[in-house]
């Protein structure tokens, strides 16, 4: 049976050291929300969010002194930019617009590549957004356009640029050429996977984009007037940049046609695409295949600086060792002495050339892949039989060859080739993570761009740690260390 209860009886628990509210409090509190009420609205500061402020403030009080955004701008200062300067042709009271500040559009691209950004259409609008951005601008308007003619235009001198870092580096000692780390990685390409076509079928679309560039020239002609000249020349100059993407697929499908016939493979099979010829279909580390380009990164083992970069579009890293050891004698001045590379490099034609090269100094530390069966000897392969060791010296070996064969029997040799993953993935690892995923350009030119800001973005950062002197930030401990975070 339900007991009631007095409305001024307390109930025992949580509150029953409560005194009691007695008949005339509830009635106070009553009257006095009622003359609450009677007064009106309650006074209240809303906001108002189209009152115009003017704030006092300077673009150099919005950064702490060690931000990363001066710390490139730092760098950025020191380089040599003097080729692009010399062709701004508006000088003195000439007629013409004033240029942008190459040192301001190159360093939008550094930090915004340590910033894991690269698209131009999202840094012009994080120059007006963000105050690091806004900083490196200095109050320059920067638009979408010029921000990707710079980075698609100079690959030149983003490569002279990587040779001078590099150069300045092994020359201060900050870097050892001891022990050099090559790999690969396959980086998504911008082109569409069903983009690519056999030969028929691009002849076949080629004549069709002619047929519709003539018909658009032909419409203007007849009637100038029926849309205004911006849209005629819009789709004009798209009809004719598909009719050259076509065009430049049926120059690269030779190309194609000749690495299918290396392989064994069926020529007449061989495709190109029509988004970007320079892409071929390549087989990625999950096991998939799609539009990739081969990005080669050689890496010193102790320090991890990058001092070689290379873009192909060869889906095997089965020629690139011998071409990557001559770019980084060339940017470093000196000769590595130990070259470490993974099972898919050591061709025994690239170890010749290694060792013709370098006479002998530098020496390939790479794993012997294991004897061939007898099904793949009889196709061709080595007449060994399957149990042969295989770090003895073949009958078709050079001498280079067999040198290399003994030298990785070596128990030592083998713990010294496990540094490979740990200096060139870790460098792999970190341009993944700043956004080296998927190629934002089309073309090997301008991929061979993007490789190279990540190059520079990834050397200035282990500058920071190996060799502060270069930047201008002294070696004070604490300063380093607020420059790196």
């Amino acid at each position: 049976m339900k007991v009631s209860r007095h409305p001024n009886e307390v109930a025992g628990g949580l509150f029953e050291d409560m005194p009691a509210v007695q008949p005339h409090q509830a009635l106070a509190a009553r009257q006095a929300r009622r003359a609450a009420q009677c007064q009106g609205e309650p006074r209240l500061l809303r906001p108002n969010r189209r009152q115009i402020e003017l704030r006092a403030s300077d673009l150099e009080s919005l950064l702490g002194e060690d931000h990363l955004a001066r710390l490139v701008w730092g760098y950025v200062e020191r380089q040599d930019l003097s080729r692009l300067s010399d062709a701004i042709k508006a000088r003195g009271s000439n007629a013409g617009r004033s240029a942008i500040d190459p040192r301001i559009l190159f360093a939008l691209w550094l930090y915004a590549t340590l910033d894991g950004v690269g698209s131009g259409r999202e840094i012009a609008r994080l120059t007006r957004e963000s105050d690091a951005y806004r900083w490196i601008c200095g109050g320059v308007s920067v638009n979408y356009h010029a921000l990707n003619d710079f980075r698609s235009g100079n690959e030149a001198l983003m490569d002279e640029v990587l040779t001078t870092n590099v150069a300045a580096l092994a020359a201060s000692g900050a870097i050892s050429l001891q022990r050099v780390a090559q790999d690969g990685m396959r980086v998504r390409a911008a082109a569409g996977a069903a983009s690519f076509r056999r030969q028929g079928s691009l002849r076949q679309h080629w004549a069709q984009a002619q047929a519709w560039v003539q018909q658009l020239k032909q419409r203007t002609q007849d009637d100038p007037a029926a849309a205004s000249r911006r849209q005629q020349a819009a789709r004009q100059r798209a009809a004719q940049q598909r009719e050259a993407r076509i065009q430049a697929a049926l120059q690269q499908l030779p190309q194609v046609q000749a690495a299918k016939r290396r392989n064994g493979d069926k020529p007449e099979d061989a495709r190109a695409s029509t988004t970007d010829a320079d892409a071929r279909v390549m087989k990625m580390g999950d096991g998939g295949f799609r539009p990739a380009f081969n990005v080669q990164l050689a890496t010193t083992c102790r320090e991890q600086v990058i001092v070689g970069v290379a873009v192909t579009n060869a889906g095997s890293d089965m020629a690139q060792m011998a071409p990557m050891l001559e770019q980084v004698i060339e940017r470093s001045g000196c000769t590595p002495e130990q070259w470490l590379v993974d099972g898919g490099y050591p061709a025994h034609e690239q170890i010749d050339a290694v060792h013709e090269r370098t006479q002998g100094q530098t020496q390939v530390i790479a794993p012997v892949p294991e004897p061939k069966t007898r099904a793949k000897a009889d196709q061709g392969g080595d007449d060994e039989p399957p149990t042969a060791d295989k770090h003895q010296r073949k009958a078709s070996d050079s001498e280079p060859v067999a040198q290399w064969r003994a030298r990785m029997a070596n128990a030592a040799m083998q713990d010294l080739y496990k540094q490979r993953a740990a200096s060139a993935e870790c460098v792999n690892a970190l341009a993944r993570n700043r956004g080296l995923q998927r190629m934002p350009v089309r073309g090997l030119r301008k991929v061979r761009a993007v490789a190279y800001l990540f190059a520079l973005a990834h050397n200035l950062m282990r500058m920071v740690k190996i060799a502060p002197q270069l930047l201008g930030l002294g070696t004070d401990e604490c300063v380093m260390r607020q420059a790196a975070a």
